[in-house]
């Protein structure tokens, strides 16, 4: 479905950079065009790339005026650091909510962003799953069969990659013995802080890393080390990358397994308002962030693998994402500040574990 745009990737992707340095009189806009920059983590480029499209049309026929979205990628944390640094975004996509919040204490980004939107300002969730070869020929089944010995597992770096983290977190819930969410809340959030074997879970945590060979800067660049260069028995991946993969590389024919829980992912959208301001493009990003709850939007969303969160478009995609037990950062951890300080900080729980491979 998106072979042409993703094989670019592969490649490596130089247009937004080209842009950059291209002389001003190349670029000059027609007039009544609006550019916004999208900055946003690894995995959205073909979501993006068919949002933007939709969101143009719509912006057109609604406004009179032309609106052209670029976009740039990379692991989510990497990317919030580039946006503090002066990278000129118009709104951030990011894949977790404690990259924003950096933003945000750097006073580029209002307090109570989550608030301008729906749902905590996270038009679609996703999930964390495993790819495997053919036959699953080690027979990954759940998280602990990440940790035996002679298991290669492929998983980014969370000191850079929201999707890694979301990973970690996952996997941390599931030896620590958090409850995900099935048909009831058995427990709150609190409850599930509180009760949490947290020696077990670094030992399992750091079993697991002991298997990963390599780690990528981002969630794609791991599909890449995993499908293309091969890498690896199972990938711990973004459920919509999962699918990527079976279509971007059919004749590996890759499986997708579900574990028996994992973790609700729910990556936030925001204005840069100072940007926004100084730009004078306040309207149209404000416009593109709520396009995304639309149903043309939310049907997209389905479309590339996410989980909708209007009800309809959930429905029309539920076959092919299925659900499961699920339990969220709040049950882990409490809030992300928190979860940021004790897991992924410089001294926090994966330095403690991970020994890079010499």
């Amino acid at each position: 479905m998106h072979r042409r745009r993703f094989l670019a990737v592969v490649a490596g992707i130089a247009s937004f950079a080209a842009a950059a340095a291209a002389p001003q009189a190349a670029r000059v806009a027609p007039a009544q065009e609006v550019k916004l920059l999208n900055v946003s983590y690894d995995p959205t480029r073909e979501l993006y790339e068919d949002l933007n499209e939709a969101f143009a049309e719509q912006y057109k026929s609604q406004t009179g005026k032309s609106v052209s979205i670029e976009q740039t990628h990379g692991g989510s944390s990497k990317q919030a650091r580039a946006v503090i640094d002066g990278l000129k975004a118009d709104v951030v996509t990011l894949a977790l909510g404690w990259d924003v919040m950096a933003i945000e204490k750097a006073g580029l980004i209002q307090g109570g962003w989550e608030k301008e939107l729906p749902d905590n300002a996270s038009p679609y969730t996703s999930t964390i799953v495993f790819i495997v070869r053919k036959g699953n020929p080690k027979g990954i089944k759940d998280w602990g069969d990440l940790a035996k010995p002679g298991v290669l597992v492929i998983t980014p770096n969370p000191k850079t990659s929201g999707g890694a983290r979301w990973n970690f977190l996952a996997a941390w819930g599931y030896a620590a013995g958090v409850q995900g969410l099935s048909g009831g809340e058995a427990q709150t959030a609190a409850a599930k802080v509180a009760t949490q074997d947290e020696a077990k879970a670094k030992a399992f945590i750091a079993a697991l890393y002991r298997n990963v060979p390599v780690l990528d800067t981002g969630a794609r660049g791991a599909l890449l080390t995993f499908a293309q260069k091969k890498v690896g028995d199972v990938s711990i991946q973004w459920e919509n990358e999962a699918y990527l993969a079976q279509e971007e590389f059919p004749s590996e024919q890759f499986e997708i397994v579900y574990p028996s829980v994992s973790v609700l992912a729910e990556p936030p959208v925001a204005v840069v308002d100072k940007n926004v301001d100084e730009k004078g493009t306040r309207a149209a990003a404000e416009a593109y962030l709520k396009f995304l709850y639309t149903p043309p939007a939310q049907d997209i969303i389905g479309a590339n693998h996410y989980r909708p969160r209007s009800a309809e478009a959930a429905k029309k995609y539920a076959e092919q994402l299925p659900p499961l037990p699920l339990f969220t950062v709040a049950d882990i951890a409490g809030d992300w500040a928190t979860a940021q300080q004790k897991f992924f900080a410089d001294g926090g729980v994966f330095d403690q574990v991970y020994a890079p491979k010499k």
